[in-house]
C-alpha cells in the first residue's frame, strides 16, 4: 500500500508550543483591532462630543448654519427645536441636531 508524504508526516508534539502558536495567531487580531480603535472609533467618538457640546451650547443670538444649508441667526430655543430668523420677518422652525455649525456673529446680515 502506497502513502502520500502529505499523509505520513506526523504533526509536532503537543506540550507548550501549542500556547504560543494561539497567542501567535490571535497577535494580528489584536493588532488589528487597536489600530482601528486609533484610526476610527476614537476620532469618531471625539466628534461626537464636540457636536454634543455645540448643540448644548447654542443661545439665543447666535448665527449658525444647519444641514441643509440655511444660515440664520437663532431667535428663539427650545429643548429639541429652534427658531432661524433667515431674513427680515422671515423665521424658520428647525430641530436642533440640524445645526452643524456655529458661525462667527456678523455672518449673516
Amino acid at each position: 500500500m502506497f502513502i502520500s508524504t502529505a499523509f505520513a508526516q506526523t504533526a509536532a508534539p503537543a506540550g507548550g508550543g501549542d500556547m504560543m502558536s494561539s497567542l501567535g495567531s490571535m497577535l494580528p487580531l489584536l493588532l488589528m483591532f487597536v489600530v482601528l480603535y486609533f484610526i476610527m472609533i476614537r476620532p469618531q467618538m471625539k466628534r461626537q462630543k464636540e457636536t454634543r457640546n455645540m448643540l448644548s451650547a447654542l443661545a439665543k443670538g447666535d448665527e449658525v448654519a444647519t444641514a441643509g444649508g440655511v444660515l440664520g441667526r437663532i431667535t428663539e430655543i427650545d429643548e429639541q427645536f429652534l427658531t432661524l430668523e433667515i431674513a427680515s420677518n422671515v423665521q424658520v422652525r428647525v430641530q436642533r441636531h440640524a445645526v452643524v455649525q456655529v458661525l462667527p456673529k456678523g455672518t449673516v446680515k
